[in-house]
């Protein structure tokens, strides 16, 4: 496996309709991107994997969608009107700005400048609600989800009847004005988050944590991470939160270096305290053990979607050599991967362009799959290994005689040829779980067989 810089990711992510830069006819906006037919596929996959492994699986999680914009209040409770900030420089000449915390030294040495000393800049979006913009109608875009799931626990509990420990899961739009971005998606203003709040009893909360540690780490391995290029780091003492008992990083082998992927850490009772207190509303948890009306503990995985896509992009690239050319290919997981197959017609004369529009009709009504039709059958193969489509099913002329496709597998390149009456049936065993039942008893009802 050949590691990919981010150079090749970029570009792959833009020729094959993955990634764009926002507004780029205009000449783009800073850090922000678009994600394209093949991207939101991929998007759409990795939140919903997430959502399958800690929502529908268990038992004890429910999801939450929360608004964006909320109350002011809850941000003074959080303390992120306070303290939610980044040390920042300003240049005296050239009038840059970045993270007091970064390497720019190169940045003034080009303009012979003089660095300001660091001060606190607060990173939330401020905008207004309503037609008059003062002071008393000041709201902010969200800067975390995670709040929005502390201010329901007690909706949730009431509407429920879940019992400790339980968790409530969120995936949404966050909004941070960081004073550097970049490395792709990798940082930006706008992003998207995977959070789960877990909710314990007082002094269960160290087990819980080691628990969500391991179950966390090993879903980008079930998903095709692998594993030398994952690793778990501690927060050291100055870096932790002053509210948080500990702190985990999942961190990632990108192509900038080891960073941040996914955080854990157990929050302690920090949170459901300060709403307590800031709203006046009871916020405890009634023990039916002890008939006490306790604050929980809390563990929070808390995910980045689009950091994610980074990390399995990354992964998942390869360039093999295949005679006398570089194959690239995307080993994606398939539960990951935006098409599951793909239906190549070996060529577009109209009976068999029928037949494999036919099936590719059936086929889609399962899984995502696309139509290609165009250039040599093995350029086409190329297409789909870049994109990392797992399957290909050509339909050949041989096809409309004995009624059989080729599957053509994308890691191996092996090729077997089965019955197209068994298709969807191999499609459920190689992609893994289960499709929608589309064919009658007994065989084929696609047209043109």
């Amino acid at each position: 496996m050949n590691k990919a810089s981010m150079e090749k990711i970029t570009s792959l992510c833009r020729r094959r309709g993955f990634i764009f830069p926002s507004s780029e006819i205009y000449g783009g906006l800073s850090s922000c991107w678009d994600y394209g037919p093949l991207g939101v596929e991929l998007k759409n996959n990795v939140k919903r994997a997430w959502w399958q492994a800690v929502v529908q699986q268990r038992d004890d999680i429910i999801g939450l969608d929360t608004s964006i914009f909320m109350h002011p209040k809850v941000w003074e409770a959080s303390g992120h009107l306070e303290g939610f900030s980044d040390p920042l420089v300003e240049c005296k000449s050239c009038h840059l700005r970045w993270r007091a915390d970064e390497n720019v030294s190169n940045i003034c040495l080009s303009c012979g400048g003089e660095c300001t000393e660091p001060r606190q800049f607060n990173l939330m979006f401020r905008t207004f609600m309503g037609p008059v913009e003062d002071e008393a109608n000041t709201v902010y875009l969200r800067p975390e989800t995670a709040q929005g799931i502390f201010v329901n626990f007690q909706n949730v509990v009431n509407t429920t009847r879940k019992k400790l420990p339980f968790g409530i899961a969120q995936i949404g739009k966050s909004f941070r004005n960081e004073i550097t971005t970049g490395n792709f998606i990798f940082r930006s203003r706008e992003f998207e988050q995977m959070e789960i709040e877990y909710f314990v009893k007082p002094g269960t909360d160290s087990d819980w944590f080691n628990y969500w540690l391991k179950e966390r780490f090993n879903w980008y391995i079930e998903l095709g991470i692998r594993e030398k290029n994952l690793k778990l780091r501690p927060h050291t003492s100055g870096e932790l939160a002053h509210y948080a008992k500990a702190c985990y990083d999942i961190d990632y082998q990108f192509p900038m270096g080891l960073s941040e992927l996914e955080g854990i850490a157990n929050r302690g009772d920090f949170d459901l305290a300060q709403h307590n207190r800031f709203s006046g509303k009871n916020l405890t948890y009634l023990d039916e053990e002890s008939k006490e009306h306790i604050v929980p503990y809390i563990i929070e995985p808390s995910a980045g979607v689009d950091r994610s896509v980074l990390a399995f992009l990354c992964d998942a690239y390869d360039e093999e050599p295949d005679k006398e050319e570089i194959r690239v290919v995307l080993h994606l997981h398939p539960t990951l991967a935006p098409y599951k197959a793909a239906i190549l017609p070996l060529s577009r004369k109209e009976h068999l362009a029928k037949a494999a529009k036919d099936i590719y009709a059936e086929v889609r009504q399962c899984w995502m799959a696309v139509y290609d039709d165009a250039q040599s059958i093995g350029r086409r193969y190329r297409r789909q290994d870049e994109i990392g489509t797992p399957y290909c099913i050509t339909v050949d002329f041989q096809s409309l005689e004995d009624r059989q496709v080729t599957i053509r597998e994308r890691d191996s390149m092996k090729q077997i040829r089965i019955p197209v009456n068994e298709l969807n049936g191999t499609l459920i065993a190689k992609l893994g779980g289960e499709a929608f039942e589309i064919l009658p008893p007994g065989g084929s009802h696609w047209l043109g067989f």
